[in-house]
């Protein structure tokens, strides 16, 4: 078993070393973590260019797109991340392409090189407002529409700006703007749930230990 780890990783590290070489003007840095996860940084304005070359390179054949997330960072200088996670079937093998990006600079859409990518360009744009140049329909797809703002982003409240209730009146849904005092937006996280057993986990200090329970003491 350890003769075949090591040479997982070391099979792993070359085709690190073969992507760095074919894309050095596209690749800013290269992680293997845990010595089986392969991480690309690559250029914003390349990433097209990158996951052509991976989905079409015989070494690397990166065919399948299993996702697209977003990230947010606000305390960064590009305060998002948008990452790519491929499959390679022919060799049992996965990566995983990372890029930064900000709230106005749009990212070159990779919907027309995996047809995958336009379902999950459009939940990024959802969620968090991330812009894909060249999408034939970025618009909301988790969210419904008139939403306002992106709600993965970390500056959007967690009540939302509106609310939505059954008007028995209209006898339809409508939407209000949310009218919440500031007292009620101090979340208190610890759990008002008493345990089954005289153990106290973290998030339970407001519950009081059960008498009952043999060895409470």
């Amino acid at each position: 078993m350890a003769a075949a780890k090591k040479k997982d990783i070391k099979t792993l590290k070359q085709l690190a070393q073969h992507i760095k070489k074919s894309l050095k003007h596209a690749i800013l840095n290269i992680e293997v973590q845990r010595d089986e996860e392969l991480t690309l940084w690559v250029e914003r304005s390349k990433i097209y260019d990158v996951l052509a070359f991976l989905k079409n390179d015989t070494q690397c054949a990166f065919k399948q797109l299993i996702d697209i997330c977003g990230a947010d960072y606000p305390e960064h200088h590009e305060r998002f991340e948008v990452i790519y996670h491929l499959l390679s079937m022919k060799h049992n093998r996965r990566i995983r392409v990372k890029l930064e990006t900000d709230e106005r600079t749009p990212i070159d859409t990779v919907s027309t090189l995996f047809s995958a990518a336009g379902w999950f360009e459009r939940e990024v744009w959802d969620m968090y407002g991330i812009f894909f140049e060249g999408h034939l329909d970025l618009r909301r797809i988790l969210s419904d529409y008139g939403f306002e703002g992106h709600p993965l982003r970390k500056d959007f409240p967690l009540t939302g700006f509106v609310e939505m209730r059954y008007d028995e009146d209209e006898k339809r849904i409508v939407q209000e703007p949310v009218e919440l005092m500031q007292g009620f937006r101090r979340f208190d996280y610890t759990s008002p749930w008493e345990e089954m057993t005289n153990v106290q986990l973290p998030g339970d200090e407001k519950a009081t230990k059960p008498e009952f329970m043999g060895g409470a003491e």
